[in-house]
């Protein structure tokens, strides 16, 4: 494993793990940002049909996702971590 996959890995366990009650409180864009890049570097690039206007929550995570389509899995690994280091660093 790479050190920018440890450093990944890393980085999806704090999210996964951080306080819900914490001092950081996340826009939806924001999390749909984070979204993004997940998939983007898990999965590549966004496949199937956008979502219907009656599944707002699917449609806004598969538009958020197509907007980074093509965003190479390194390049999506790393703006993660930086997003993640960068909160970090602001709320600790």
């Amino acid at each position: 494993m790479s050190d920018l996959e440890e450093r990944f890995k890393q980085a999806v366990h704090k999210v996964n793990n951080a306080p819900e009650d914490g001092d950081f409180k996340p826009s939806n864009e924001y999390k749909l940002k984070m979204y993004a890049l997940y998939r983007q570097a898990t999965d590549g690039d966004v496949s199937g049909k956008k979502p219907g206007m009656l599944n707002p929550i699917a449609r806004y995570k598969w538009q958020a996702w197509h907007d980074v389509k093509g965003m190479d899995r390194e390049e999506a690994m790393s703006e993660y971590v930086a997003e993640v280091d960068k909160v970090e660093a602001q709320y600790g």
